[in-house]
């Protein structure tokens, strides 16, 4: 074996605790024992033959055990590290920051004979002395010596002497390393007390206002990045909001120090990191002098458009790339909690799944890049966005929030995969909406049109379903058994934003939402349709999108049938073809009140025609529950 463990290893690592640098760190190979995972991380006892530690490696190395380049009874060369002492306990952690593989497993455990020896005191063997007697015979005396070694002379010196015969013949930036440990932030937990880190802001929030039961506060946050490329996200409240905002500037690096860290919320965070940091405002933030600026490459994670089904209202944000198809114009939607108008704006993208999503850009993304995008929107742009909400508008929806990232045209690799596909392929394809094809295997039932599955007679028997303005969602199975000819199926919407329109003095069409007067306006449909089931039947509203494909033809279409006279009732046929058709119907029900009287209104969210082969196996699953039940 060309390499073994380091002697006394684990006792130069606790008289050290903290090196102040990589190159601090003396070699140092350990034997790895007792290799288990904790949550999303791995423990183990770090060994030199003779002593051990308590040892943790960072989540950012579970891929080295995973791949089984680091193995139980390994040996592993420490680069860097820190230890920590646990509070209200006497153990103390080794915290492995940086290592490298020496060794993969040994075939048994190294130990070590351990021999003990006390200090300025040396033990020497036993003497024979031979003393001869007066009558000439020979005596054997047995004696013990003991050596005592002289006392060394000590000269204690103060910290401050110690400290400044370091410094005398260091350069500025060796004395701020003396005096600022760096600590990586793979090696932060919540059990660390003082610490230091060096990060680059890589993101900035903007400054948000909430209310809660303790009155109105502001918040934002920032993304930081070390120099591992290690990433944290950092929250501040209120006085601290007020006094860091203004200080951290986008791409500049800074000393942070004084903060706390918890586990990071699932449901927020942005960055991979299994904890999250606020800052308050006893915290300390410095720029580090002297480190160039720069905004750093955005890094994405990208979901097809056809794969975003399972992230439907779920708490994982989504990064995504796309051909811009349509941009609308910046339309102003009241905010329900203070009447504050904000601006947004729909975008429509596909990718090379051939299926197209409707993003919203709210607030400045909304102004800013949604104009320039409109701009160039005949130029069919390619726009990358990360961090965006994925909702059950339509089937599927993204919104973007306030940390979301909007690039155009951006240079990287998948943008110029995507613009070669669309220039010779995809320009000319059909598109199909993606909320229109979900797949009925999902991560999450609520997004599933073979989950939540119940009768008609379950929703119009439970006339609470859909109170305190809460929808309550539901798969239905059915027929479409009646579309009302006499009721009014469309109305007139204008050609930009789909709004509805009003006819203009004089002539053309008057739209609110573009505030801007056309000639010419579209129908899309909003109707209501009866459909059955074994148990019953009831009364569904139906929008544009799904009625077009129920239906069979656009708004427009039926109207012209319907105005045609003495030709035959192809109007009438019309809606008579769309009749007892099975469907897989995603519903939501929500309570309206009408005159003083509350109603029950259940609404098409999405639909799909049925797919008997996956229908059969959803029934074999559903018998196999029951027979399993009883």
């Amino acid at each position: 074996m060309g390499k073994s463990i380091t002697p006394d290893a684990v006792s130069s690592i606790l008289a050290n605790p903290s090196p102040d640098s990589p190159s601090d760190v003396a070699e140092t190979i350990v034997q790895v024992v007792d290799l288990k995972q904790v949550g999303n991380r791995f423990t183990f006892m770090a060994s030199d033959g003779r002593t051990k530690v308590k040892a943790i490696l960072p989540s950012n190395l579970s891929a080295e055990i995973e791949s089984g380049n680091i193995q139980n009874l390994g040996l592993i060369r420490i680069l860097d590290y820190t230890l920590n002492v646990i509070p209200n306990k006497s153990e103390k952690y080794l915290i492995v920051t940086k290592c490298e593989v020496i060794s993969p497993a040994l075939e048994t455990e190294i130990r070590s004979e351990v021999k003990k020896e006390e200090a300025g005191i040396i033990l020497k063997p036993k003497e024979e002395i031979v003393v001869k007697s007066e009558i000439g015979s020979e005596i054997k005396r047995e004696q013990t010596g003991i050596l005592l070694k002289p006392k060394q002379e000590i000269v204690a010196k103060s910290a401050a002497q110690i400290l400044h015969e370091q410094h005398g013949n260091m350069a500025p930036t060796a004395r701020l390393a003396m005096t600022r440990r760096i600590h990586p932030l793979v090696s932060l937990n919540p059990y660390q007390g003082n610490w230091t880190i060096k990060v680059r802001v890589t993101n900035k929030g903007i400054m948000r206002t909430y209310r809660n039961a303790r009155g109105e506060g502001c918040v934002f946050n920032v993304e930081l990045t070390d120099e591992d490329g290690t990433q944290i996200q950092a929250t501040m409240f209120n006085d601290a909001a007020k006094k860091f905002f203004d200080k951290f500037e986008l791409g500049k690096v800074y000393y942070i120090s004084r903060g706390t860290l918890k586990v990071a919320n699932k449901q927020f965070k942005t960055v991979e990191n299994d904890y999250e940091m606020t800052l308050n405002e006893n915290s300390e933030v410095e720029e580090a002098a002297g480190e160039k600026a720069f905004v750093p490459e955005t890094k994405f994670n990208f979901v097809p458009i056809d794969q975003l089904g399972p992230y439907v209202n779920g708490k994982e944000f989504v990064d995504i790339i796309g051909v811009v198809q349509n941009v609308s114009p910046t339309l102003s939607v009241r905010r329900k909690s203070n009447n504050e108008n904000i601006p947004k704006r729909d975008i429509t993208i596909a990718d090379e799944s051939k299926k197209t999503v409707v993003v919203s850009l709210w607030n400045e993304l909304a102004t800013n890049v949604g104009q320039e995008l409109l701009d160039m929107a005949e130029t069919s742009p390619i726009v990358a966005l990360k961090s965006l909400k994925v909702g059950d508008f339509q089937g599927v929806s993204l919104s973007s929030l306030n940390r979301s990232v909007v690039l155009v045209n951006p240079d990287i690799p998948e943008s110029k995969k995507l613009k070669s596909w669309y220039e010779s392929e995809g320009k000319g394809t059909a598109m199909d909406s993606v909320g229109s094809g979900l797949i009925s295997s999902t991560k999450n039932g609520t997004r599933s049109m073979y989950s939540d599955r119940v009768f008609l007679s379950h929703i119009t028997s439970n006339p609470s379903l859909g109170e305190d303005n809460k929808p309550a969602f539901f798969s239905i199975k059915a027929y479409v058994s009646f579309v009302k000819p006499d009721q009014p199926m469309w109305y007139r919407a204008c050609k930009t934003c789909n709004k509805k329109v009003t006819e203009a003095i004089g002539s053309g069409y008057w739209c609110e939402g573009c505030q801007k007067n056309d000639e010419e306006c579209s129908l899309r449909y909003i109707m209501v349709m009866k459909v059955s089931d074994p148990s019953g039947e009831a009364w569904l509203s139906v929008f544009n999108e799904q009625a077009e494909k129920i239906i069979g033809c656009s708004a427009d279409e039926l109207d012209g049938m319907k105005s045609q006279i003495g030709e035959g009732n192809t109007y009438q046929l019309k809606l008579k073809e769309a009749t007892w058709v099975p469907y897989l119907f995603r519903v939501s029900v929500t309570l309206n009140e009408y005159m003083n009287e509350k109603k029950q209104r259940i609404t098409v969210k999405y639909h799909a025609p049925l797919d008997f082969a996956a229908e059969s196996r959803f029934l074999l699953e559903e018998i196999s529950k029951m027979q399993q039940a009883s």
